[in-house]
């Protein structure tokens, strides 16, 4: 067998070595062996196993007298010196265990409970044989039982085997440690105590082992012999149950023999027993008579403890009584100095706190007081029930007493606030906001004794409410009228506003008002939302999400809840009757606003309109619903005086059809509406072009009808009025049409009755002159059309023979530049702009082209070759002229 790598004295010096240069000089090597380092995958992925080295060392403190042991894994360096890897402390050692997988035995891991990461598969440790293996295993378990008196435990091996082994291939030799422990003697001094134990040295046999076949041998020889000392044939059964027969009966004498020799023995105990006997009777007495006192005693016992065990339950039950009288008289004493406050005194902002507190007491004590948070027994005592009513007195009072207070403490407030002259003085050429800081510091120190009085008597805030809101609206109007009358004082508007028809220029800008309204807005409306939303806080409408006026107010639920409920129809219809009451009346300063801007320009509703909407869209309908209100009734209003303004043009326009005298010519209001729709355009802001867009549709509307009527009063220049006005309404608006779209929808339709109005006045000209080659084709088409004739039968007919055709064709084109040349006088005669002319004759022209073509093509289908001058001749004759 190869020597073992666990006797290699070389390999120990260089695990020492490599052990002190790492810290560890005082650590002595128990056992250093070669093995493999693997886990188990790694082999499977084709990776070899890594080789290293295993030592088990020990460390004695002499401070502690205690021995440390360790296992170190040490790995070979590049220069074939080994140097630290690994170190496991022994005391953490859990498990041994054997791998199933390897066939040899030789593989096995190690389980410590301090490693970091338990779902990490351990290392896997290959021995180089099973001796190798046993020899490590066997010091590791050694040193567990003599250092930490437990072993780890073991899987895979048979620790009796391992034992056996351990007896054959390492004898033991006993020597003896020697450790010094000190103890205390009895008078307390200190000695030094010398102890010897017995400690098994592992040692390796002798360096040359018999062969594994002698070993086989000799254990088949022990074998042998031990069967031949038992082994008997089958003729020998008799022999055997005769043996048996009589070693029993040898067994059976030899108890007979004991018994007769402890015959004297057994003499002496009789006589023992006859002696006892002689006083059983006199114990048996004895106890009798003790059982039958015991019997009284625990029946007394009993009834002592039956007696005692009632007069315990009825102290237990006069003591909760006695506590529940103490927790009822609680309930039902009214304290002497709550009673005063809430009864008598003033409500000074001193004694508030006092107030606070004693309405809480009042609404805790009604609250227990109540069937449904009292037993029904208590429900109905008389002294429960008085003292309800007690309580409902002082409630009744000091919610009076309240309510008078807060109903005269708000009126003051306001009229100290307008008779203050100072106060209004503010609004004298500054325009600030009105200053209401002081008013709500004051009413905030109210705020929490009106949550108590909504606690304890909802009813009660209504009159307190009203009170507030007539009170505050007094105020909100004069300072608003105030405001509206500096505001209209301060702005300077031009002496002669613009009239409606009139451009804009920098001497009659009439922004001013806008700006005048603006502010009003600016400054007004934020603040009636704040007052709206200050009073439903500071009156307890429930629901109103206001978190900054919860924070200014200090105001808590009584019950401890924060969570706001949502507020109810019933709730928001009671806050909004009670807004109108605070808010009404100032909206009559906004219409004088309105009114006086519409007075000085009525186009500036155009941007008061949208400035209303960009604040309306901002308003919520819990809080501000009021102001919401106000501001629709604003729109409303300046959408009725814009009307008014559009409604007024429009009877302006209509009233040009009675003044209007031939020539008529240009209307007035058909090249000055660019100017208007500029400046409505110039005033958009906002939302305000559906607005702006309606009055267009109105304007242009009763400006085209207006038109057609006039143009109607005479029948030979219709045609004429239309086509100058719309030429004159398109040339006007073509830079405006292309930058707005619904102006852009007017100038398409005024194009288009421009277009009519010509083709009516060429072919009114065209026909006067060629009236015998237009209706000539006229009949003709209607014989064909309307009669049903056929090509051939029209040259039959009475006045559209060939003859016919000749002399028709004869008499309109002979001369044809004398009909041109007057149909263009007659043009010229006919209108009074001149700048028409060209695109009304060249349109003309193309008129007549048009219609000679298809008479052509007329007579070539009918007539044959029935000579006809072509068209291209006459486009040539009719292009010089």
């Amino acid at each position: 067998m190869a020597r073992s790598s666990a006797e290699d004295m070389e390999l120990r010096k260089s695990c020492a070595v490599a052990i002190a240069g790492s810290g560890g000089k005082e650590e002595e090597i128990v056992l250093s062996i070669r093995v493999a380092k693997g886990r188990g995958i790694f082999e499977k992925l084709g990776r070899l196993a890594e080789p290293r080295v295993l030592a088990v060392t020990t460390k004695h403190s002499a401070r502690s007298e205690k021995t440390k042991a360790f296992i170190r894994v040490l790995k070979y360096s590049s220069g074939a010196g080994l140097e630290p890897a690994k170190l496991y402390k022994l005391k953490h050692l859990t498990k041994l265990e054997v791998v199933t997988n390897d066939p040899s035995g030789c593989t096995f891991f190690m389980g410590f409970d301090n490693l970091r990461s338990q779902s990490v598969a351990p290392p896997q440790w290959t021995m180089r044989n099973i001796d190798d293996r046993n020899r490590l295993l066997f010091c590791i378990l050694n040193l567990c039982k003599e250092i930490l008196a437990r072993l780890p435990k073991v899987n895979g091996i048979d620790i009796v085997e391992l034992a056996l082994w351990a007896k054959d291939n390492t004898p033991a030799v006993i020597t003896t440690q020697v450790t010094t422990t000190q103890e205390s003697n009895q008078d307390g001094a200190t000695v030094t105590v010398v102890k010897e134990r017995e400690v098994q040295v592992v040692s390796v046999e002798k360096d040359l082992l018999v062969s594994h076949a002698e070993e086989e041998e000799e254990d088949m020889e022990s074998m042998k012999s031990l069967l031949s000392m038992y082994l008997m044939g089958i003729g020998e059964t008799e022999a055997f149950s005769e043996r048996m027969k009589q070693e029993l009966l040898a067994l059976e004498a030899t108890n007979v023999y004991s018994l007769l020799e402890a015959e004297p023995l057994l003499d002496e105990v009789v006589k023992g027993l006859d002696a006892a006997t002689l006083y059983i009777d006199d114990i048996d007495e004895w106890l009798q008579i003790f059982n039958v006192k015991l019997r009284h005693m625990r029946e007394d016992i009993a009834s002592i403890e039956s007696r005692n065990n009632t007069m315990e339950l009825l102290s237990d039950n006069c003591k909760g009584l006695v506590d529940e009288l103490d927790r009822l008289l609680n309930k039902l004493r009214i304290p002497p100095e709550y009673s005063a406050i809430l009864t008598t005194g003033s409500f000074e902002e001193k004694r508030m706190l006092k107030h606070v507190e004693a309405c809480e007491w009042l609404s805790a004590a009604l609250h227990s007081l109540q069937a449904s948070n009292m037993e029904p027994c208590y429900a109905n005592m008389r002294a429960v029930r008085e003292r309800h009513e007690e309580l409902e007195k002082l409630k009744a009072i000091f919610v009076k007493r309240a309510t008078e207070f807060l109903t005269n403490y708000f009126s003051t407030l306001a009229d100290f606030m307008l008779t203050d002259k100072s106060y209004f003085a503010q609004f004298r050429g500054q325009l600030k906001r009105p200053d209401h800081a002081d008013l709500r510091f004051k009413c905030r120190t109210y705020a929490r004794l009106l949550q108590h009085l909504k606690s304890l008597d909802r009813s009660s805030l209504v009159p307190l409410r009203k009170a507030y809101c007539q009170s505050l609206n007094l105020l909100l109007r004069r300072e608003a009228r105030e405001f509206s009358n500096e505001l209209r004082s301060s702005t300077k508007i031009p002496r002669n506003p613009p009239g409606w028809l009139e451009g804009s220029s920098n001497s009659n800008d009439t922004s001013m008002v806008s700006e005048a309204y603006s502010n009003m807005l600016k400054i007004f409306i934020p603040l009636l939302v704040d007052e709206s939303s200050f009073f439903a806080h500071f009156m307890c409408f429930e629901g109103i999400d206001n978190k900054d006026d919860d924070d200014d107010l200090e105001i808590m639920d009584p019950d401890g809840n924060d969570d706001k409920p949502e507020i109810t129809s019933s709730e928001l219809g009671a806050l909004n009757e009670a807004l109108k009451d605070l808010l009404d009346g100032i909206q009559e300063d906004f219409y004088a606003i309105i009114d006086w801007a519409w007075k000085v320009d009525p186009l500036r509703c155009i941007s008061m309109y949208g400035l209303t909407e960009r604040y309306l869209s901002g308003q919520k309908t819990d809080a501000a619903g009021f102001v919401r209100k106000l501001l629709d009734d604003l729109r409303s209003k300046i959408i009725s005086q814009f009307n008014k303004f559009i409604d007024e043009v429009c009877h302006q326009i209509e009233r040009n059809e009675r003044n209007v005298r031939p020539p008529i010519g240009v209307l007035s209001y058909m090249t000055k509406f660019e100017n208007l729709a500029s400046r409505m355009e110039h005033n958009i802001q906002g939302q305000s072009r559906d607005m702006v867009d309606k009055a267009y549709s109105k304007l242009v509307g009763a400006m085209f009808n207006t038109l057609e009527k006039i143009a109607e009063t005479d029948s030979k220049s219709f045609d004429i009025v239309l086509i100058e006005n719309y030429a004159a309404f398109q040339n006007s608006l073509y830079e405006l049409a292309n930058a707005v779209s619904s102006l852009a929808k007017f100038y398409h339709l005024a194009s288009e009755s421009y277009e009519q109005a010509c083709t009516r006045l060429c072919n009114s000209v065209i026909n006067l002159q060629f009236d015998k080659l237009i209706s000539f084709h006229q009949k003709v088409d209607e014989l064909r059309l309307r009669c049903g004739k056929s090509n051939e039968e029209i040259p039959f007919q009475q006045g559209l023979s060939k003859s016919d055709l000749r002399k028709v064709l004869k008499y309109s084109l002979t001369g044809i530049d004398r009909s041109f040349n007057l149909m263009y006088k007659k043009l010229v005669k006919s209108l009074t702009t001149e700048e028409l002319l060209p695109s009304i004759w060249i349109k003309c022209k193309k008129e007549f082209l048009d219609k000679y073509a298809a008479f052509v093509e007329m007579v070539l289908k009918i007539y044959g070759n029935e000579p006809v001058t072509p068209v291209a001749e006459i486009k040539e004759l009719i292009a010089s002229l």
